[in-house]
C-alpha cells in the first residue's frame, strides 16, 4: 500500500513529505494507522547526523493509532485495538530477556540501529529502493508496520494525540525519575538540579519550547 510519510534522505537537509510503498505485516507483526506522532530531541539527532542511522528512512518514534491488520501468528493484539508504539519491543527469548533485561533483548540491539524489523528487512520502499525504519517505529507516517510487542494497548477512550507521548518522553521521564529515586539522593534537590539545567541549555536541547509540545505533534488526517 502507498502511504504518505516524512522520509530522512539526508542528514543536514529537511523531511520530504512523499509516498512510500509499505509491505502487508510479516509473522508477528501488526499494521497501525497512526493517528498522531510526537517529536522528540532523538528524531533531530539523525536529522544533524549526530545519530547515525541507515537512510533514507522514515523517522518518529512516539506514535499511536489503531491496528488495521495482523500478521501470521499475532496473538495478542487484534484489528480496532487503539495502541502506543514502542521504540524497545523484545523477542522474549533471547540471554536478556530470559534476565528480565528486555531493554537489552539481542534481537532489538542488532536490528533497530540497521533500521530493519527482526527478520532483517525492511517493510517501506520508495522508487524501487528501501527506505529503513527509526528505532522499529517510523511514526511520522499515515501508517506503520511494527513487531506485535511494539504495539502496547491503550484504552479507547485515551486521546491518541497524547497518548503518542507515552511512547518515548512520558517513560523516559518516569524512568529518569525512578533512577533518580533509587539513587538515594533527596528528589527535590535532583529536580531543582535538572530544572537549572534544562532552563540553562533549553534552546539547545529541544526544538520547541515545553508550552508549544501540543503544537508540535504531527497529525496525519
Amino acid at each position: 500500500m502507498q502511504v504518505k510519510a516524512a522520509i530522512l534522505i539526508a542528514v543536514q537537509e529537511p523531511l520530504v513529505v512523499d509516498d512510500v510503498e509499505l509491505a502487508e505485516p510479516k509473522r508477528g507483526e501488526v499494521l497501525v494507522r497512526l493517528a498522531a506522532s510526537g517529536l522528540c530531541h532523538a528524531d533531530l539527532h539523525a536529522m544533524t547526523g549526530d545519530r547515525p542511522r541507515p537512510l533514507p528512512a522514515v523517522i518518529g518514534h512516539e506514535g499511536a493509532g489503531v491496528v488495521e491488520a495482523i500478521g501470521e501468528g499475532v496473538a495478542r493484539r487484534r484489528v480496532g485495538d487503539h495502541v502506543i508504539c514502542s521504540w524497545a519491543p523484545n523477542c522474549g527469548h533471547c540471554f536478556f530477556c530470559d534476565q528480565e533485561q528486555s531493554i537489552l533483548c539481542e534481537a532489538l540491539t542488532a536490528a533497530s540501529p540497521t533500521g530493519v524489523l527482526f527478520d532483517g528487512t525492511p517493510r517501506m520502499s520508495r522508487h524501487g529502493q528501501p527506505v529503513y525504519h527509526f528505532t522499529m517505529v517510523s511514526s511520522h507516517a499515515e501508517y506503520c508496520v511494527v513487531p506485535e510487542g511494539a504495539a502496547v494497548p491503550i484504552p479507547k477512550e485515551m486521546p491518541l494525540d497524547r497518548a503518542c507521548l507515552i511512547g518515548c518522553g512520558v517513560m523516559t521521564g518516569r524512568g529518569a525519575a525512578g533512577a533518580t529515586l533509587s539513587s538515594g539522593q533527596a528528589p527535590a534537590r535532583r529536580a531543582h538540579q535538572y530544572a537549572l539545567i534544562a532552563r540553562r541549555h533549553q534552546r539547545r536541547l529541544c526544538p520547541v519550547a515545553a508550552g508549544d509540545v501540543a503544537r508540535a505533534l504531527v497529525t496525519f488526517r
